[in-house]
C-alpha cells in the first residue's frame, strides 16, 4: 500500500493512514458499490424481468433483483479493491473511498467476496440456481476476467468486457424461465454493441487520465483518429442489433418505430465524433456521444417495456 500512499501525496490528496484499517463510514462502502452503475444493472435487469415469458411470483421477482443487484455492487467492490493503484492516478476516480484512504483494500476485498457469496447463493436458493450460476460468472467475468486481466492487457478492453454489463437482462431472464434463449441474447447484444462507442466516447475526452495510469484504452494505444472510426462503424453495426428484439419475437412496432428514431440519432452523434476533427465542436462531439449514450441505452429499455404494455393492452 506504500505506493498508492506515496501517489496520494505526490498528488495533494489527504488519505488516511493505510494501517490496519480504514475509517469508511457508510457511505464510503456505499460508493464502493458503483451505484450509479447498479441502478443501470437494476433497471436493464428488470426489463429482463419484465418481458421474460411466463410468470414469476413479485416476492420471487423482487428477490431476484435484489441479488442481481448486490452482486453487481460486489463486483464494483472488487474491482475497486484491484484498481486502487490505477484509482489513485485518475481524477475521474482519485476521490473514491480506497484512493482516499477510507477504505483499505482488503476491507474492499471481504465486503465485495462475501456480497458476492451471498448473492449467488441467495439468489440460488430463492430463485432458481441456473440464475445463480449465471450471476456467479457475471461477477467472476467482470472482477478477475475484465478487471484483473483485460483492462491493463489490450486496448479491446471494453469490448470483451463489455460483456459483463450486459449479462444482468439474460440473468434475469434465467430467473424466470430457468433458460436463456434468443430473446434474452438480443438484450444482451444491444447492451454488448452499445458498449464500446459509449467508453471510447469517454476514453476520447479523458484521454490525459488514462494515459496516466497506464490504462491501455484505445485512443491511447491506436491514436484519436482510429478510435473516431471505431466508434463510427461500431455505431454502424449496433443498427441491425437494435431491430433483434423484433426479429426474436420479444417487441413490435412500439419500439420498432422508437429504436429507429434513437438508433439514427446516436449514428447522427457517432459521425460527428468521426468527421469533426478541429475547433470547439470536435472536441464538444465526443461528450454529446457520451451523454446520449446514456440517455439512449435507457430509452431503448423503456421502449421495450412500452411495446410491452401495449400489446397486453391491446390484447385486454
Amino acid at each position: 500500500m506504500t505506493d498508492i500512499r506515496t501517489d496520494l501525496i505526490q498528488q495533494g490528496h489527504e488519505a488516511a493512514p493505510f494501517g490496519l484499517g480504514g475509517n469508511g463510514a457508510v457511505e464510503d462502502f456505499w460508493a464502493l458499490l458503483k451505484p450509479r452503475v447498479m441502478s443501470l444493472v437494476i433497471f436493464t435487469a428488470l426489463c429482463g424481468l419484465l418481458l421474460a415469458p411466463g410468470g414469476i411470483h413479485p416476492w420471487t421477482a423482487f428477490i431476484a433483483i435484489l441479488c442481481i443487484a448486490v452482486g453487481a455492487g460486489a463486483s464494483g467492490a472488487l474491482n475497486m479493491a484491484y484498481d486502487a493503484d490505477i484509482d489513485v492516478r485518475m481524477s475521474r476516480t482519485a476521490k473514491r473511498p480506497i484512493p482516499r484512504g477510507a477504505i483499505e483494500p482488503g476491507e474492499a476485498y471481504i465486503f465485495g467476496t462475501a456480497l458476492s457469496v451471498g448473492s449467488v447463493v441467495v439468489l440460488g436458493l430463492a430463485v432458481n440456481w441456473v440464475a445463480a450460476a449465471f450471476l456467479a460468472f457475471t461477477i467472476f467475468f467482470y472482477a478477475v476476467i475484465y478487471t484483473m486481466f483485460l483492462k491493463r492487457s489490450t486496448p479491446q478492453n471494453i469490448v470483451i468486457g463489455g460483456a459483463a454489463g450486459a449479462f444482468p437482462p439474460m440473468v434475469a431472464w434465467s430467473a424466470v424461465t430457468g433458460s436463456v434463449d434468443l430473446a434474452s441474447v438480443s438484450l444482451f447484444l444491444i447492451i454488448f454493441m452499445w458498449t464500446p462507442p459509449h467508453f471510447w466516447a469517454l476514453a476520447l475526452f479523458r484521454f490525459a487520465d488514462y494515459e496516466t495510469a497506464g490504462v491501455p484504452m484505445l485512443p491511447n494505444v491506436a491514436g484519436v483518429d482510429a478510435t473516431r472510426k471505431q466508434i463510427w462503424w461500431y455505431s454502424l453495426a449496433m443498427a441491425p442489433v437494435a431491430a433483434l428484439p423484433i426479429v426474436a419475437g420479444v417487441a413490435g412496432w412500439v419500439y420498432g418505430a422508437a429504436a429507429l428514431v434513437l438508433t439514427v440519432k446516436f449514428i447522427w452523434h457517432a459521425w460527428a465524433v468521426y468527421s469533426l476533427r478541429d475547433g470547439e465542436k470536435a472536441e464538444r462531439a465526443p461528450k454529446k456521444l457520451f451523454g446520449y449514450s446514456i440517455v439512449y441505452l435507457f430509452a431503448m429499455f423503456v421502449s421495450l417495456l412500452a411495446d410491452r404494455a401495449v400489446n397486453l393492452l391491446w390484447l385486454v
